[in-house]
């Protein structure tokens, strides 16, 4: 009686360390698989859902994951201008060029800047010949991070390079230290959008 209490005490705790290992195993994957479907399933979405509102709570979580972008020397010079009442919905529509129509019913609407003069430079001074281009790149890493995280919260984004950056400033008394990158639409897809082909890898990366 004693021994089959024990084998079967044994079994059990095997069975465990199985499931423990196969646990980990299969919320790897899980994870693996959901990064991979946001990558996925992330569109320029150019038609929104007017019905569908987020909230400024939502907002604050979605830009709390832009920090944990890297920037160089972690200056972290990307800075953001949230439209989110009716008044700055309208007047920011107004100052993205031809994509006003697109966006009109996009909830959100995100001024992404950054401030010159921190990415790229060493006490004040330019470290090589990007300069400044540094701090657009450390903008477009943010950035990155802003559209992944909205897709893996269930939103769409996109991002507009056409916009009147001067209007912009006046809007949000943005200071001249910093520059006007892009303005980012927030909101659901009204349609499910196409996918535009990629090239082949080949064509993009070289091994050596």
């Amino acid at each position: 009686m004693k021994k089959e209490i024990i084998f079967g005490a044994v079994i059990a705790l095997l069975s465990l360390a199985s499931c423990s290992s196969n646990c980990n195993e299969n919320e790897q994957a899980t994870s693996a698989q959901s990064f991979d479907e946001v990558l996925s399933t992330r569109r320029s979405v150019r038609s929104y859902d007017a019905s569908r509102k987020i909230s400024e709570a939502e907002v604050r979580e979605l830009l709390k994951a832009t920090q944990e972008a890297p920037s160089w020397a972690n200056q972290q010079p990307t800075k953001y201008y949230v439209a989110i009442s009716e008044e700055k919905l309208a007047a920011v529509q107004d100052m993205v060029g031809g994509n006003k129509e697109r966006i009109k019913d996009a909830p959100v609407l995100i001024v992404s800047t950054f401030e010159r003069g921190k990415s790229g430079f060493f006490q004040g001074e330019q470290t090589n010949e990007v300069g400044d281009g540094w701090g657009a790149y450390d903008n477009g890493l943010s950035n990155c991070y802003l559209i992944l995280k909205a897709r893996a919260m269930g939103f769409d984004t996109l991002i507009m390079g056409m916009r009147d950056a001067d209007q912009l400033r006046s809007l949000f008394a943005i200071p001249e230290n910093e520059t006007i990158m892009a303005v980012i639409a927030l909101g659901y897809r009204a349609e499910e959008p196409n996918r535009p082909e990629r090239r082949a890898l080949d064509e993009i990366v070289k091994f050596y």
